[in-house]
């Protein structure tokens, strides 16, 4: 309305200083006088400034003229666009002005005002290729999900922009959630750009998720011919690659396939724990525990962590408590520092009902990195060394509110998985799964066999010692493991009753 009455004021005013103008000239002196030819011309102040508007627009036709004459001799001479060209000259200009102004509108969030200039340099220059790409991306700014589809599909049946439309389509598919979908847009869209690292990257990620390992290793493959991911990362995510595949196989039932393709992924990648593990178990249905027990050394000293340990166990399955305590110096004497062989050097101890070792073994943990873990085998080696009840209930009280210690966490969604997962089940990255203790204390708890594998057997019965520890405790103490955490909570639920047990005693 405003812009409306601003453009009728405009008119008035322009008229009326027309008017202005024309008054003026009329009643001043002076003018022009031309002879030409032997005949003299006089002309007023008006009549001049008429006649030098018609003098420019003579020459800007006759400059008009010349070029169609330029053009036409073109045509002429074999330029068969000479002709349309002269005339789309001005057409073309008008529709690169409403191209670069749906750019700009489209850079600065104007969605709508961006589909409106599309559509009119569309008009002009009939170039699809170039506005359907701003209306589609126009469309998606504005919500207009379904005409963003329509765009995008126009651009898949053009060869210029089919790749532009596959991958519009296949965004607009992860967004809604039809992974299915999307894969197979991305593995047209790889079929068609095979370097365009973002296509790369999107399915990897899906062809992870939809457990499709053998294609995953491709499309890895892929990424290292061309030089979208260093070496180093492409053996470890190779890596991870095979054990899921290896996984897969075995839970098909094809158990010697299995065991190569662990054995495949160890080698690629021989600090990855869950393939050393596997690998390990592999070497021990064959009956080569000597490999077994290289993997598992190679694997210790990089990282230590309790499957690796609990694979070891299984080399020699029933052997006594001394004698794996023994045997296990294979590993224990890698990494003496390193918390996690501190904790099996205990439990292996409290196996071997050594309850003074286990003590030295587990060190200043409990005090300096208490977790569930460390505080259950501190209760363990009170129950052992045949502390009072309330003293074991108190420690176990403390494994229940203590953090549960390293766990397998995204890396990138911090999420907590009881156990290792190539993809991450939240956020669904790929390989981002690393052992270590969550920032939270709202952990995931490992299943007893993880939390403390290498107790075996049974401590002897502690209530024969004095009368008074019968009195406490009736049953006869058991220990074929550490409390997990089923025996952790059912052991410490007599602590609601008396409100002033005990403080534990300090881990000397």
């Amino acid at each position: 309305m405003l812009w409306s009455l601003f453009k009728i004021v405009l008119f008035v005013v322009i008229v009326a200083a027309l008017t202005l103008g024309a008054g003026y000239l009329m009643e001043s002196n002076g003018g022009i006088q031309i002879t030409a030819g032997g005949t003299e011309f006089t002309l007023g102040p008006l009549q001049s400034v008429i006649a030098a508007l018609v003098a420019i627009l003579a020459v800007w036709i006759f400059l008009k003229l010349f070029s169609l004459l330029i053009a036409t001799l073109k045509f002429i001479n074999g330029d068969e666009t000479a002709i349309s060209r002269y005339f789309d000259r001005n057409r073309e200009r008008k529709g690169y002005q409403a191209l670069s102004e749906g750019l700009m509108a489209l850079a600065s969030g104007e969605g709508r005002l961006a589909m409106a200039k599309a559509s009119k340099a569309e008009k002009y220059l009939h170039k699809p290729e170039l506005t359907d790409l701003i209306t589609a991306q126009a469309a998606e700014m504005t919500g207009d999900r379904k005409k963003a589809e329509e765009v995008y599909k126009r651009l898949v049946q053009n060869d210029t922009t089919r790749f532009v439309g596959v991958r519009g389509l296949m965004k607009q598919k992860l967004d809604a959630g039809d992974t299915d979908t999307a894969l197979k847009l991305a593995e047209r869209a790889f079929a068609i750009k095979p370097k365009h690292e973002e296509v790369q990257d999107t399915l990897l990620r899906l062809q992870a998720k939809s457990a499709d390992w053998t294609g995953a290793r491709k499309t890895l493959n892929a990424k290292l011919k061309h030089g979208a991911l260093p070496r180093d990362v492409h053996k470890r995510r190779d890596a991870v690659l095979a054990l899921s595949e290896a996984k897969e196989i075995l839970d098909e039932g094809k158990t010697i396939e299995a065991q190569e393709a662990a054995i495949a992924a160890n080698k690629s990648s021989p600090d990855l724990i869950p393939a050393a593990a596997m690998a390990a178990r592999s070497y021990i249905a064959q009956g080569r525990q000597k490999y077994a027990v290289r993997i598992l050394k190679k694997a210790w000293q990089v990282h230590p962590h309790p499957d690796l340990a609990a694979a070891f166990a299984e080399i020699e399955p029933n052997e006594s408590a001394d004698a794996r305590l023994k045997r296990f110096r294979q590993l224990t004497a890698l990494c003496p520092d390193h918390r996690e062989t501190k904790l099996l050097l205990a439990e292996l101890n409290l196996a071997a009902e050594d309850f003074p070792e286990a003590r030295r073994s587990l060190g200043d943990l409990a005090e300096n990195e208490p977790d569930t873990r460390v505080l259950a085998i501190a209760a363990a080696i009170e129950r052992g060394e045949g502390a009072s009840d309330a003293v074991v209930r108190g420690w176990l009280a403390r494994a229940l509110t203590a953090p549960r210690g390293p766990q397998w966490v995204c890396d990138n969604c911090k999420t907590i998985h009881s156990e290792w997962t190539p993809v991450c089940s939240t956020c669904e990255s790929f390989d981002t799964l690393s052992w270590t203790t969550p920032p939270q204390s709202e952990t995931v708890l490992p299943a007893g066999a993880e939390m403390l594998p290498l107790i075996v057997g049974s401590l002897e019965d502690k209530s024969n010692e004095t009368e008074e520890a019968e009195v406490i405790d009736p049953e006869p103490v058991s220990t074929p493991e550490a409390p997990t955490e089923a025996t952790v909570e059912d052991t410490a639920s007599p602590v609601d009753e008396p409100s002033d047990a005990p403080e534990p005693e300090k881990v000397k």
